[in-house]
């Protein structure tokens, strides 16, 4: 299974790719989601490490099981051939309605069909008050004229 855009990357198919990963991941659908990364993809996310489809479906499930209204923008950092370092903000709440914004950095690495084969996430978060939110679009896609990370600030 091909995924375009493939490496190596040049500076508009990077910003492609990684406003593909953004627009899955809103989605908030783990099987969708998983479909974008190898088989045996291998990641690092805070300080879980996973190997394979099934384990990436199953921390995402976890993942978006508790954080509820999750919205996530990308933003390209750098790239090089069959790599891309983003940076990242995501808002969500908890059951207990306390909202978080979340900041980090990913490293990714794909094969040559355009499948994430390696990610490497760093991530921090802090709570919120719900007036301090950014990110305020419909669950879903973020509309393409909404700000940036770097428009925001961020």
């Amino acid at each position: 299974m091909s995924r375009p855009p493939l490496p190596p990357f040049t500076e508009q198919t990077a910003i492609e790719k990684v406003r593909l990963a953004e627009d899955g991941w809103n989605t908030r659908d783990p099987v969708k989601v998983v479909h974008a990364y190898t088989l045996e993809s291998q990641w690092r996310n805070r300080a879980e490490f996973v190997s394979g489809r099934q384990a990436v479906e199953a921390l995402l499930t976890r993942k978006w099981k508790r954080e509820l209204d999750y919205r996530l923008i990308k933003e390209l950092w750098a790239f090089t051939g069959n790599r891309i370092a983003v940076r990242f903000a995501y808002e969500y709440r908890d059951d207990s309605g306390q909202w978080f914004r979340a900041y980090g950095n990913e490293n990714w690495e794909f094969d040559a069909d355009g499948l994430m084969r390696r990610r490497i996430a760093s991530i921090n978060e802090h709570p919120i008050v719900e007036a301090d939110r950014k990110f305020h679009w419909p669950l879903g896609r973020r509309p393409d004229n909404h700000p940036e990370l770097s428009d925001l600030g961020f």
